[in-house]
């Protein structure tokens, strides 16, 4: 698969002379430079700051109108797929149309799990040292793992040793979380300080990401995600030195959207972008690499994390749904019965996948 990996800032004001397509795109434009701005950690004026709420409200309105919320799309999850095809992509979460891993990769995965275990600050052993589960994403995935701090919290099954810190931030996608210069690696670094460990602390990763807005058709958003998700985890291969695990996810039902930030069936279609990265690992690729007997190592050893989307009210076999009221006002992001699902979903994800449970359990 080929992946292949801009932000004009504009004043606000759109001359009246411009035709209406021209002053819609300048009026775009500018909100995309006020928001590149904002993610590069850059002040924001309150002008600046009218401008996109009133320039998102419109543009929320006229998606809701002509998108009505949907009970179902008739798309059929992943899990369910197997080697059935959408769009000439076989099904399932790994090659073959299967949803668990090759054995092969099972058995490296393994052995990489051993390998965690509780460092000191500097990243040596250490029977009094910490292991840290970090987070990576966007707004929906700060949401979520913030809601399965919470249920891990109240477990009593979990490593003592173990520290999940949320490194998700709102409004951080996979485009600027592929960046190494984004403001995101520096406020992830400032989490992991306030929650008193380091980046050699840092060994396995929660990454669910997606990009804002996507207009083509598949697989052209797909590919571009693909090429963002590789991009992040050769970032938090430099960043985080004894990272050893990445597990990947992709999003959440979005029929029931009202904006045009993610709707379906791009939602359901991010699932190929992790499923090709995976699969790109699996097959031995330079740039995805994590085994240093094979060369540079680029990358952290990865497996899908808990597969997230269901088909509305038609939900998937195993018996998960999403019903409108577990989506938010703009039924993009999870309300807090949303969140607890999916936080529950990961949760049982690390304490029964034999790649997880060895390092999150206490025995």
């Amino acid at each position: 698969m080929k992946i292949t990996r801009r932000i004009l800032f504009l004043t606000p004001f759109v001359p009246s002379r411009l035709a209406p397509q021209s002053a819609r795109e300048a009026e775009d434009r500018a909100v995309a430079g006020i928001l590149a701005k904002r993610r590069r950690g850059e002040p924001v004026t309150a002008e600046e700051q009218a401008l996109v709420q009133g320039v998102q409200a419109r543009r929320m309105e006229e998606y809701a109108q002509a998108n009505p919320p949907r009970d179902s799309t008739g798309l059929v999850p992943l899990t369910d797929l197997g080697t059935g095809t959408y769009k000439g992509e076989p099904g399932g979460l790994y090659p073959g149309g299967r949803n668990v891993p090759p054995p092969g990769h099972r058995k490296a995965g393994l052995q990489w799990a051993s390998q965690i275990a509780p460092l000191d600050a500097e990243g040596r052993k250490s029977a009094d040292g910490k292991m840290v589960l970090l987070s990576i994403g966007m707004s929906n995935t700060t949401q979520e793992f913030q809601a399965f701090q919470k249920l891990a919290a109240a477990e009593g099954e979990i490593n003592p040793r173990l520290v999940i810190v949320d490194g998700a931030q709102g409004g951080q996608t996979a485009a600027v979380t592929a960046d190494p210069q984004a403001n995101f690696w520096k406020v992830a670094g400032q989490r992991l300080s306030a929650a008193g460990v380091t980046a050699r602390q840092v060994q396995a990763v929660w990454l669910k990401q997606a990009n804002a807005g996507p207009k083509e058709p598949f697989p052209a958003e797909a590919k571009r995600l693909a090429g963002h998700l590789a991009g992040t985890l050769h970032i938090l291969n430099d960043l985080f030195p004894n990272l050893k695990i990445a597990y990947l996810s992709s999003r959440i039902y979005a029929g029931y959207a009202s904006t045009p930030l993610n709707p379906e069936p791009h939602a359901y279609e991010t699932a190929f972008a992790v499923k090709w990265v995976i699969a790109d690992q699996i097959a031995g690729q330079p740039a995805l690499n994590y085994d240093p007997a094979q060369g540079t190592v680029r990358c952290p050893w990865l497996a899908w994390g808990p597969y997230l989307w269901a088909d509305g009210l038609e939900g998937r076999q195993d018996g998960l749904v999403y019903r409108r009221e577990d989506l938010g006002p703009d039924g993009t992001h999870p309300s807090i019965s949303g969140r607890a699902k999916v936080a529950k979903q990961l949760l049982d994800f690390l304490k029964k996948d034999p790649s997880a449970r060895a390092w999150f359990l206490r025995s």
